[in-house]
């Protein structure tokens, strides 16, 4: 079993035991970025959350984007990288960019 598989049966779980879930999945890297395309992180409507998209550079600003789309029930497509402005906010230090779709789990 891979950390994919045991990350998609946790939030699994979690839905069957009714709480709201959402999953957010890397779907695109440019240059430098600490985790590949398929990682993914499972949040919790209380924001508990499971795995890892950057090795916790963003990981703060995605689970606030999971909890949004929670809230609204659309999913999103979220991208970070580094900017002047974002550099010592949030932003992935490596250099990278990458990009994210965060969607509700039905």
């Amino acid at each position: 079993m891979t950390d994919f598989e045991d990350i998609l049966g946790e939030a699994a779980r979690w839905h069957d035991e009714g709480r709201k879930v959402a999953i957010a999945t890397v779907i695109a890297t440019w240059g430098s970025a600490p985790r590949p395309v398929g990682s993914q992180l499972v949040v919790d409507e209380t924001g508990y959350f499971i795995g890892s998209v950057s090795g916790g550079c963003i990981e703060a600003a995605v689970i606030e984007d999971a909890l949004a789309v929670l809230a609204e029930g659309r999913p999103r497509i979220v991208e970070f990288g580094v900017t002047n402005q974002m550099a010592w906010e949030v932003g992935l230090a490596c250099g990278g960019r990458i990009e994210l779709f965060v969607e509700p789990l039905e």
